[in-house]
């Protein structure tokens, strides 16, 4: 992944280190060329004229079914939980009361209540499946639906294809990959992650070589810099993947040193009251941002709601530290989720975007129906709620349904696979085009036979 680390300076000279400095060379920025796109549109791997973007805001820690889209007001106390349901703008459909501004859009999102799985109830296994559609075995990592579409469209313009926003996932426990990487598609495909807080005040992206950058340097240490640079490009030019490193390179600089690639990160030029309406925290600030990305080319945004579940407040209610009391669904996520999603659907919807932007929410599981003696909810992947907006999703309904006490799927159990597939074909991507797989074996975008939640669209 090629970072932004606007919160840990590096060193080279002016600040930045040999180690950042020769990473750069790792970002492909070119993808495809113009005929390569259409030849692959000749193909059906995309499907014609269509160019839908994705934000997936992934809930890091597994928000509980019982306390957020799916209530059962009517179950036992331990059940239930603490939280009462509301009514929505779309009669029949009710959320928990944490999400006000969240309960008045409820005709442009689609409820997905029957998600589940049958692997460890672990958090990387989940964050795995529900993004890539599969499970990560024999040491082979699947690509994440951004890798993906960078590598079948390419970029816009300057800029990045996909986008990770605010930081990389964390350790979550089970110390495996978390399926947000370009996998076998190769580290040219990898996302950009911005690794810094957008919401404090002294926020800011530089550009990756800035224009002071030789004035900087001392003579001395410039004509040193310079003679060492020299030795190394003539016996790497010899090497035959010097032209595609050179490449590389220098679309990882056209990329920070281009204007419009920059803005997009300037969450400072909004209003005022425009950044207030998202929320002043990470989260909402990220919302923010990646409409400015997909507003300047970027084709898929992935939200990291949270880092790690360890002594940070997420979703994950074990109730006990170091994890996070269930109170803190009404006092802190609840508030956070529902102003920065809010505000996100209402600022596409307002922007025209929205039928072409698929803004996807999921977790890695759910929680346990009965609350545990510390007052919160364990891991439970064997059913929860996912939820679906814009992208040609037909918002103001429920698919699925759970059984009386949100513990399994009762109606129209969903796989992770059909959640990515879903995702895929919003998309445009013909979900059986093979891509160069491990050791040279074709790999199709799903599993053979894995079908998108047809229902939503």
């Amino acid at each position: 992944m090629f970072r932004f680390d606007a919160e840990q300076p590096v060193h080279f000279c002016d600040g930045m280190t040999r180690r950042d400095f020769l990473h750069a060379g790792s970002l492909t920025m070119t993808g495809l060329t113009l005929p390569a796109f259409l030849a692959l549109e000749a193909q059906g791997a995309v499907k014609k004229g269509k160019d839908v973007n994705c934000i997936m805001i992934f809930m890091l820690g597994g928000p509980s079914q019982l306390d957020t889209w799916d209530m059962k007001p009517d179950a036992p106390e331990e059940i239930r939980g603490p939280y009462k349901p509301i009514d929505t703008n779309v009669s029949g459909i009710q959320i928990s009361e944490i999400f006000p501004r969240m309960a008045k859009h409820a005709d442009k999102y689609a409820l997905v209540r029957s998600v589940y799985h049958t692997a460890a109830a672990v958090h990387d296994t989940g964050h795995q499946m529900l993004q890539t559609g599969r499970l990560f075995r024999g040491g082979i990592e699947h690509p994440h639906p951004g890798a993906v579409l960078a590598k079948l469209k390419g970029p816009k313009g300057a800029a990045a294809p996909h986008v990770i926003l605010p930081t990389p996932m964390g350790p979550t426990g089970g110390n495996l990959p978390h399926g947000q990487s370009a996998g076998y598609l190769g580290k040219q495909f990898d996302p950009l992650v911005l690794n810094a807080d957008p919401s404090k005040k002294d926020f800011k992206v530089a550009d990756l070589l800035p224009p002071d950058y030789i004035t900087a340097v001392r003579s001395e240490r410039r004509q040193a810099l310079r003679e060492a640079v020299d030795d190394a490009v003539k016996a790497f030019e010899t090497n035959p993947n010097a032209k595609l490193l050179d490449s590389n390179f220098s679309q990882a600089y056209t990329l920070m040193s281009s204007k419009e690639a920059r803005e997009a990160f300037d969450v400072n030029a909004e209003p005022e009251a425009v950044r207030q309406k998202y929320g002043m925290n990470k989260f909402g600030q990220s919302c923010l941002m990646a409409r400015r990305m997909l507003e300047r080319g970027t084709r898929f945004v992935t939200i990291n709601m949270f880092e790690t579940v360890f002594n940070e407040i997420t979703w994950d209610i074990h109730g006990s530290r170091p994890f996070t009391p269930i109170q803190a669904y009404r006092d802190l996520v609840g508030p956070w989720f529902d102003n920065g999603y809010s505000s996100l659907l209402e600022e596409l919807k307002d922007r025209g975007m929205l039928d072409n932007t698929l803004v996807v929410c999921v977790g890695e599981f759910g929680r346990t129906p009965k609350v545990n003696p510390a007052g919160g909810r364990d891991h439970w992947p064997q059913c929860w709620t996912v939820f679906f907006a814009g992208g040609g999703v037909k918002g103001g309904q429920v698919v699925g349904a759970s059984d009386e006490i949100g513990g399994y799927p009762k109606d129209r159990p969903v796989t992770p696979a059909e959640v990515a597939a879903t995702v895929y074909h919003s998309l445009g991507v013909d979900l059986q085009h093979e891509l160069p797989g491990p050791q040279g074996r074709p790999l199709p975008v799903v599993d053979f036979g894995v079908k998108p939640i047809m229902e939503l669209f």
